[in-house]
């Protein structure tokens, strides 16, 4: 099963990650993606507990950089393969994200370092019209 959402046109075959357009309606906050992936993951059959969450959390936090850093979500795709989902966010921004070390206890700049600690693979598409993001969870099916 693949999802797609997208709020600007897309050529087809331009995502290297699978998801294709399914009519669904463009994402505009982290809740209505994590409603999406709960449903794909839904039609997968059991998933690890542990694994749902790591999905959702990686959800949340592109979704929510794509709102805060980028302009918001142009793009939202689920791409699954035997033994990983890809959550794809698509934002306005040319700009990858950052990692940066943070001192004390400052507010934000944890999303990103959690995104990168739960997935299997992290990848930045960046173009003209902006970036997406491809962020591999691997999980084994019961």
């Amino acid at each position: 099963m693949k999802t797609w959402s997208d709020t600007r046109s897309r050529a087809p075959g331009t995502d290297p990650h699978g998801a294709g357009n399914a009519g669904t309606p463009p994402v505009r906050a982290p809740a209505q993606a994590r409603q999406l992936v709960r449903h794909t993951l839904a039609a997968l059959g059991p998933l690890r507990p542990s694994q749902v969450d790591d999905l959702l959390l990686v959800t949340s936090e592109l979704v929510t950089n794509a709102l805060r850093h980028a302009g918001g979500v142009t793009g939202f795709g689920i791409g699954i393969g035997r033994d990983r989902v890809t959550v794809s966010v698509s934002d306005a921004s040319g700009e990858a994200p950052l990692y940066q070390r943070r001192e004390g206890l400052r507010p934000g700049g944890y999303g990103w370092p959690i995104v990168l600690r739960l997935c299997r693979e992290v990848t930045v598409d960046a173009g003209p019209d902006g970036k997406t993001v491809h962020a591999t969870v691997a999980v084994d099916r019961r």
